[in-house]
C-alpha cells in the first residue's frame, strides 16, 4: 500500500475519512469496527429513503426534509451535503459525546462535509483514501450494477473534483489493501504509539 503525506498527520480522537465514490471507504469501515467495536462509527442522517436491508439508526437515520432542515437551523449537525438530490450530515451532539468521553471516533463523509470538519473541528486528522488508479474506480463503480448510467456519470464527474483535493487531506492512504488500510488508521489513533509508521 502506498501512503503520501499531504500535510502533517497528528494524533487526534476525530478521524475523518473521506474518498471518492466507489474507492471502499465502506468495505474499510466494515472491517475496521467488526475487529474494533470500540472505535465508534459516527451515523449519519439523511434525507434519501432507506435502501432494501437498511435499518434505522445503524445505516443511517432517516429523517425527513423539514427534519433535516431543523437540524441544520439549530446547529445540530457537525457537516452536510447535497448529493444526487438528497441531503446527508453529521449528527453533533454524539459526535462530542464520544470524543468527550476519549472514544475515539471514525466518520465516513464525502469532501464537502471533510471541509466543513477542517473548519469547524481543525483537530480533526483528515484522511483521503485514494484508489490505485482512475480505470480501477472506474471498474468498481460500473461494477456495482446498482445504479443507472447517468447516475455512475455524475459519480465519475464528482470523483474527478474529488481526487482533485487529495491535498487538504493529512494523509493519504492508497487502497491497495484492506488490511492495510484498517491497521494505518489503527496506528493514527494510538497517541504517544512508539512504533514506526
Amino acid at each position: 500500500m502506498s501512503e503520501q503525506p499531504s500535510g502533517t498527520a497528528t494524533p487526534s480522537r476525530l478521524l475523518v475519512l473521506s474518498g471518492p465514490s466507489g474507492v471502499g471507504k465502506s468495505t474499510v469501515v466494515r472491517q475496521l469496527r467488526a475487529h474494533h467495536p470500540d472505535i465508534w462509527l459516527s451515523v449519519s442522517a439523511t434525507t434519501r429513503f432507506p435502501r432494501p436491508g437498511e435499518i434505522d439508526g445503524v445505516h443511517y437515520h432517516f429523517v425527513g426534509a423539514e427534519k433535516f432542515d431543523q437540524l441544520v437551523a439549530d446547529g445540530g449537525l457537525l457537516e452536510w451535503a447535497e448529493f444526487a438530490g438528497h441531503r446527508y450530515g453529521t449528527p453533533r451532539a454524539p459526535v462530542e459525546e464520544r470524543l468527550s468521553a476519549g472514544v475515539p471516533v471514525l466518520l465516513e463523509i464525502e469532501l464537502q462535509g471533510a471541509r466543513q470538519i477542517r473548519a469547524s473541528m481543525p483537530e480533526a486528522t483528515l484522511v483521503f483514501l485514494a484508489p490505485p488508479s482512475w480505470d480501477e474506480l472506474v471498474r468498481r463503480l460500473t461494477g456495482r450494477g446498482t445504479e443507472d448510467a447517468e447516475l455512475i456519470a455524475q459519480r465519475l464527474a464528482t470523483a474527478r473534483e474529488e481526487l482533485a483535493a487529495e491535498k487538504e487531506f493529512d494523509l493519504t492512504l492508497v487502497n491497495t489493501s484492506v488490511q492495510e488500510v484498517v491497521d494505518r488508521l489503527l496506528a493514527l489513533w494510538q497517541v504517544g504509539d512508539p512504533r514506526p509508521n
